[in-house]
């Protein structure tokens, strides 16, 4: 186990001497962070994928928001702005994999994983987990170079295909018949996080959507586990501290979440994060720099 002070445990194993080709793994590891613990906003210039073993937290790529636990999959990739943080009382454990390659690309689409795709469900099994194991093992022995990366290529693939099938039962899941309420939720869901900057009105979203207002947030609450001006809020909040890590005024930032009123979103800000757009932008700005290969 390697010391780190924002996981209770983290180990990681470093491919030494990574070799150009199809797919070349840079590093594998594991961890169990700290509640709250955060990555980014930043951009990577690899894969990094995710698989959580327990807990649960949130992943931002492309300005979309999804919560993650126990057998999702996330994934980074490569030039993309991405975000992630560990939940507040149920902090996620979780292992990770790091790599590049010149057909890396390809297969990821041929998989059906993509920035707009980044979440694989129901993707732990005990062979994604043993395969996560030997990955970290192969650059944590004395095996050549050569061999190590040999050895690495084939558990990523086997880890790969695993995570392929996963999304496979999923793409048909989803398109299976949905129930009238599903599919309204979708679409509630589906109008919140397209007009989050614009004002907007509950009962003018329920009426469109043919429910009693008082009907459509219990059916919503049940759903998502928050009434649909707590889920609003959510998604401006977690837009807002992205666009806080730009140059954005607050004014403007404020503006681009749909708030009027710079004072209102400073004072929904601060309830949201325990602290001030400023405070929170310094704090942005005066962290440390972090290696990068951490994969954390």
């Amino acid at each position: 186990m390697k010391i780190n002070p924002e996981h209770d445990y983290y180990s990681l194993g470093m491919n030494p001497s990574p070799m150009d080709g199809e797919l070349a793994i840079l590093f594998s590891g594991e961890g169990r962070p700290h509640s709250l613990h955060e990555w980014g906003p930043a951009i990577h210039d690899y894969y990094l994928i995710h698989t959580v073993l327990a807990g649960q937290g949130q992943f931002i790529i492309k300005d979309k928001s999804y919560s993650c636990s126990t057998g999702d999959t996330f994934v980074i990739f490569p030039g993309e702005l991405f975000f992630y943080q560990a939940d507040k009382d149920q902090p996620w454990h979780y292992v990770w994999v790091g790599f590049v390659g010149h057909r890396a690309a390809h297969l990821m689409s041929s998989l059906g994983i993509s920035p707009e795709q980044p979440i694989i469900h129901h993707s732990l099994n005990p062979m994604v987990r043993s395969y996560y194991e030997q990955l970290q093992s192969c650059f944590q022995s004395d095996t050549r170079p050569e061999l190590a990366n040999l050895e690495a290529g084939g558990w990523l693939r086997l880890l790969l295909q695993q995570f392929g099938l996963a999304q496979h039962k999923f793409d048909i899941a989803i398109h299976a018949p949905d129930s009238s309420i599903d599919r309204v939720m979708k679409q509630a869901i589906q109008f919140l996080t397209l007009q989050f900057t614009q004002t907007i009105s509950i009962g003018h979203m329920s009426n469109m959507l043919g429910y009693h207002r008082t009907h459509l947030c219990k059916l919503f609450k049940q759903t998502t586990g928050l009434s649909p001006m707590q889920y609003l809020l959510k998604i401006r909040m977690q837009r807002a501290e992205l666009l806080l890590a730009s140059s954005m005024t607050i004014d403007q930032v404020a503006s681009s979440v749909g708030f009027g009123d710079a004072l209102y979103f400073s004072r929904k800000f601060r309830k949201w994060r325990g602290q001030s757009p400023s405070e929170y932008r310094n704090t942005l700005r005066n962290r440390p720099e972090r290696v990068k290969a951490d994969g954390v």
